[in-house]
C-alpha cells in the first residue's frame, strides 16, 4: 500500500494504526528521509566547491546557492527530530552557516549528523501506532508525529529540489538520482 494511502488512514482512524502490525509506516517514512539524505549528499558531491555558495539572480531577483538550500533542507529535518527527541525547536540554519561550512566535505560532514540525529529518532518509533501521537511544537499546539514528519520531509525536498535545479542551472552536471 502507497504511503500516501497509509498516512490518510492514520490520520482518520486512529484504530487503523493501532491494529496495523509492525512499523511499516514507520520504516517507510524513514526509507524517504533516508533518501532524502542520500540526494543531499549526492548534490553536494557533485557541486564545485567554486558553485557551493554562487548567488544567481533572475528577472525576480537573488536565488539562493546550492549550500544554502541543501543546508535549509538539513535544518528542516535537524529542527524536527531536534525537537521531538530534545525539545530543541530551534532553527539550526542560524547555526550553520557557510562560513563554517566552507567546502562540499564539511557540508557533508554536517548532513552526516544531521542523519545521526533523525536516526536516533527513528529508533524510538517501535510501532506504528507511535505515530498518531501528539507532540508539543513551538507554537503551544499539539500535532500528530506523521503529520510533523510528513511536513518536515516535504518542505526538505523542497529545498532540496531547489539545489537541484540551481546546480543544473549553474553547470552542465547532471545529478545522479534525479528527475525534474
Amino acid at each position: 500500500m502507497p504511503i500516501v494511502d497509509l498516512m490518510s488512514r492514520c490520520m482518520t482512524d486512529t484504530t487503523t494504526v493501532q491494529s496495523f502490525a509492525g512499523r511499516q509506516i514507520v520504516e517507510s517514512l524513514d526509507r524517504e528521509f533516508a533518501r532524502l539524505h542520500s540526494r543531499s549528499c549526492a548534490v553536494i558531491q557533485s557541486t564545485p566547491a567554486d558553485l557551493l555558495y554562487t548567488v544567481t539572480t533572475n528577472e525576480t531577483g537573488s536565488l539562493p546557492s546550492i549550500g544554502e538550500d541543501v543546508l535549509r533542507s538539513a535544518a528542516a529535518v535537524e529542527q524536527t527530530f531536534g525537537g521531538i527527541t530534545a525539545n530543541l525547536w530551534d532553527d539550526p540554519f542560524e547555526w550553520t552557516l557557510p562560513e563554517y561550512l566552507s567546502t562540499p566535505v564539511k557540508v557533508i560532514e554536517h548532513l552526516g549528523e544531521v542523519e545521526q540525529v533523525r536516526q536516533r529518532a527513528f529508533s524510538s518509533f517501535d510501532v506504528d501506532a507511535c505515530l498518531v501521537k501528539h507532540v508539543a511544537t513551538p507554537s503551544g499546539e499539539t500535532r500528530p508525529l506523521v503529520e510533523l514528519l510528513l511536513e518536515t520531509l516535504i518542505r526538505a525536498a523542497g529545498y532540496q529540489g531547489r539545489a537541484t535545479a540551481t546546480l543544473k542551472f549553474l553547470s552542465a552536471i547532471s545529478t545522479p538520482g534525479f528527475i525534474i
